[in-house]
């Protein structure tokens, strides 16, 4: 061929030079090219007639494959010849399969067309002439770098460059990173990762055309121009953009960043299913819920008995006539009065009841879900029980789901022989009145020993953040304010937070309860304890299981509970 009869010429690819992603081109590997004739096309894009420039004629040489390279008359063509006509464009790529790899170093293959590039990877592979060049006719081509691809799903090797990916944990190479994922995500890496930019070529790659070993060559039968053979639609990556892409991972210092940057550019779409599954910290579903610290506190606290029926009997020797009195010589001696006060507390059912279908149970291998949902089960009966001790379980009256206060009786709706209120004016705001409050109404605290103080934790902070006229704390901690109250300590409770109720037409608002839980009796009878119970529903494949308990619960002894309120405004 003579230089003059087409517009430029240069090496497609040259011989015995190492590409970027491994491979060497080998002498003669492009031999039956010689003479043909392949599209020029922009950056390897198939997917239409404007990305064909025009075409390319091949010459076999020694050293390599030489295009000599002719620009259509079309607006694309044109475009592309004023680029390189000013040498923005400079380096050729081409596009080859059927190849006969031996050890990384292609032994054969053909040439489907030569691509003018951005970039490359294959560093002969340049324009060297131009025929409408106004200087000498020459390019200067050093320090240049050009590309090939092969057409090949991409391998990945780890070079004497590897590009870095920095990590929290250390320096992982590319290489590092591709081996962490499965082998379903590799084979998606060879298929998805190849897109050309827009490209939807297609490819694919029957289960008999697997690369069968001849001795140790190895013999890749895909051939993406073949249309017979599309079973599948699969995106190709040029060995070009793969060379930008992992220039852009040393950049970045990640991989998969790198990946998302080219995202729109390669059409690569749900990128994220290339790189590894997320992992959970633990093996099973952390439970969100509320702060739970001060239900062992209530369990552990109040009185358990082995019978449900509770009853107490109380003596009222508070009145006048129930005092020792004085003798008078020859006065008749009276006899003292005083009343008798029953009460008698029943038992009732909780429970709380789950299912799970056998197939989900089959299915999730991640964790033992029965186990779980037994645990979950437990923890909530446990806080609901606690919770009906201290407030009452909050539903409605008419609720078929309500707990019965008869039965497990709520300390702050106890009658006032048992719980003792204190109502707070509305007025009464001042963090320092509320403990004023509750130091005064100790006097009316018959219970056992030191009594626990169980409020809500915004009403508490309140408290604590209370401040003398010099902006020194009042109290540090809680410690030092339950030294001030004369309690044994101060337990937050959630459930009590924001709390009303209605007596008398007038609203109060919950502050605390002041009680020795020793004072509450909680009983079941043999059989009525916490158990659990499952069962299989075989005409829907589900199992069910039942944690119930049947107990009762009351205060057993005489104002042996303060209850703080306040009147809110307007009542």
């Amino acid at each position: 061929m003579k230089k003059g009869t087409h517009d430029f010429g240069g090496y497609a690819t040259k011989v015995g030079l190492k590409c970027t992603d491994g491979r060497t081109i080998l002498k003669d590997a492009f031999k039956d090219n010689d003479g043909g004739t392949v599209p020029l096309v922009w950056q390897h894009q198939h997917n239409s007639p404007d990305n064909i420039l025009g075409h390319a004629e091949l010459e076999h040489r020694d050293d390599g494959v030489y295009a000599c390279c002719f620009f259509n008359d079309t607006p694309s063509g044109k475009n592309a010849r004023t680029l390189v006509e000013h040498k923005d464009l400079r380096y050729l790529s081409i596009y080859a399969n059927g190849l006969i790899e031996k050890s990384k170093s292609v032994i054969h293959g053909v040439i489907r067309e030569v691509s003018l590039v951005l970039a490359g990877a294959n560093p002969g592979a340049v324009i060297d002439y131009l025929a409408f060049e106004h200087s000498d006719g020459s390019i200067d081509t050093s320090d240049e770098e050009a590309i090939i691809t092969t057409g090949l799903d991409i391998e990945f090797k780890e070079a004497e460059k590897d590009p870095v990916v920095k990590h929290a944990d250390g320096d992982q190479t590319i290489g590092d990173v591709f081996n962490t994922l499965s082998e379903e995500q590799k084979v998606a890496v060879y298929a998805i990762v190849g897109a050309v930019l827009n490209s939807d070529e297609s490819m694919s790659q029957s289960a008999d055309e697997k690369p069968e070993d001849e001795g140790d060559e190895k013999v890749m039968k895909t051939n993406v121009f073949d249309g017979s053979a599309l079973e599948q639609e699969r995106p190709h990556l040029t060995h070009a953009q793969f060379s930008e892409i992992l220039a852009t991972a040393q950049d970045t210092g990640s991989f998969k960043q790198a990946f998302l940057k080219h995202v729109v550019t390669y059409g690569i779409e749900n990128i994220d299913y290339l790189f590894p599954d997320a992992k959970t910290l633990t093996n099973e579903p952390e439970l969100y819920g509320r702060e739970m610290a001060w239900v062992p506190v209530v369990f552990n606290g109040t009185r358990h008995t082995p019978f449900s029926r509770i009853k107490s009997v109380h003596a009222d020797i508070t009145l006048d006539d129930a005092r020792a009195k004085g003798y008078v010589k020859g006065a008749l001696k009276k006899e003292e009065f005083f009343a008798l006060a029953r009460r008698t507390t029943t038992p009732t059912t909780v429970y709380k009841k789950q299912k799970l279908d056998r197939d989900d149970i089959v299915d999730i291998t991640d964790l033992d879900v029965v186990a779980f949902l037994k645990r979950e089960m437990r923890f909530m009966l446990d806080e609901e029980l606690a919770r009906a001790v201290l407030i009452g379980d909050g539903r409605a009256a008419e609720s078929e789901d309500k707990i019965d206060e008869t039965c497990i009786r709520p300390i702050w709706k106890d009658a006032d022989l048992y719980s003792h209120k204190v109502q707070l004016l509305a007025t009464v705001i001042l963090p320092i009145d509320i403990v004023d409050a509750i130091i005064s109404a100790r006097v009316n605290y018959k219970g056992s020993g030191t009594p626990d103080l169980y409020m809500p934790g915004s009403i508490l902070t309140t408290i604590l953040l209370a401040r003398d006229e010099f902006g020194h704390k009042l109290w540090r901690n809680k410690a030092e304010l339950a030294s001030e109250l004369n309690v044994g300590t101060i337990v937050e409770v959630e459930v009590m937070e924001s709390q009303e109720r209605a007596v008398a037409e007038v609203d109060y608002e919950l502050l605390g309860i002041l009680v020795n839980l020793k004072d509450y009796a909680m009983g079941a009878d043999k059989g009525g304890n916490v158990a659990m119970f499952d069962d299989f529903d075989i005409d829907y494949n589900q199992y069910k299981y039942l944690i119930e308990t049947r107990c009762s619960g009351a205060l057993t002894k005489y104002k042996s509970a303060l209850v703080i309120e306040r009147v809110l405004e307007g009542a």
